[in-house]
């Protein structure tokens, strides 16, 4: 997925609506698992797999059932597909694209284009097309406001779970693959990943102005703000990227530069140490205690 970012600050609205959703969830499940929030020093409770209201600067999960047309096939076999969302800020210059694929099961997607619109999004073209992992549903969306990509990481992770989470209300099945049907699917998958394991980053040049960072892990809501945040805190730009939900993993592709330049050496190896004790960072502290 392709993500062109831009600063966090003007996100800050969003920012609240999130954590007054954090704070629903707490409230509402004393025993909810906490993963991640957008403010990554501080831990915030995954998405329910509930209805969650939100206004255009916040997550829309459900739809009432009359829009609920979404369903497709939902007729589950021995083999459960592997559910992804793509999201991609490369391929087209004017708009934000967005592919859900999960085998032959899905619909019209009606419902998820109705999510997005409650976001403040506009879905200017959608179309489908089959291959061998089966259909792919594409949106290009844009910011209504703008009429432009979406550039805030904040809105790109919002968008991630809105679909994320109306799979998992539409489709039961999805959740035995997908890192939020742990906390909240009606199957939870039967595998754990090991973050250590899971986790891979690489680092090549792109030219004499760009690097190339590749981020393989174990997927997390909120990750792909943090993954951001982490690579911008130690003064890395990040011009674009591709991030894809595959199952219970998460793969991040970003172009990044260092005062316009590609990323030398030592700083590659900052960047890498720091994105891996980030994402090893819950297991070494559970087991410091």
């Amino acid at each position: 997925m392709a993500v062109a970012m831009a600063s966090t600050g003007s996100n800050f609205g969003l920012y609240c609506n999130l954590k007054a959703i954090e704070k629903q969830c707490i409230s509402k499940a004393a025993t909810l698992r906490c993963f991640f929030s957008l403010d990554p020093v501080h831990p915030s409770c995954i998405l329910p797999k509930r209805s969650l209201s939100f206004s255009a600067s916040t997550i829309i999960g459900k739809a009432t059932p009359a829009t609920a047309v979404e369903g497709g096939n939902n007729q589950e076999t021995d083999t459960v597909p592997m559910p992804s969302v793509l999201i991609d800020q490369d391929s087209d210059p004017d708009a934000t694209i967005v592919e859900v694929t999960f085998g032959d099961r899905l619909g019209a997607l009606l419902d998820t284009m109705n999510a997005l619109k409650n976001l403040g999004l506009n879905v200017v073209k959608a179309n489908v097309y089959l291959d061998s992992s089966g259909k792919h549903n594409k949106f290009a969306i844009t910011k209504s406001s703008t009429g432009r990509k979406i550039d805030e990481p904040e809105l790109l992770e919002a968008i991630r779970l809105t679909i994320i989470n109306n799979l998992i209300e539409y489709h039961p099945e999805s959740s035995s693959q997908l890192a939020m049907g742990v906390a909240f699917g009606a199957m939870p998958p039967n595998q754990k990943i090991d973050v250590d394991i899971a986790t891979h980053i690489t680092i090549r040049e792109d030219g004499p102005e760009r690097s190339l960072l590749y981020v393989e892990t174990a997927d997390c809501p909120g990750l792909l703000v943090d993954l951001v945040k982490i690579i911008t805190e130690i003064n890395i730009s990040v011009e674009s990227g591709e991030f894809d939900t595959e199952g219970l993993l998460a793969k991040a592709k970003f172009h990044v530069n260092y005062k316009g330049k590609a990323i030398i050496k030592p700083l590659q190896q900052v960047l890498a140490n720091s994105l891996r004790y980030f994402l090893r960072r819950p297991t070494t502290e559970e087991s410091s205690f």
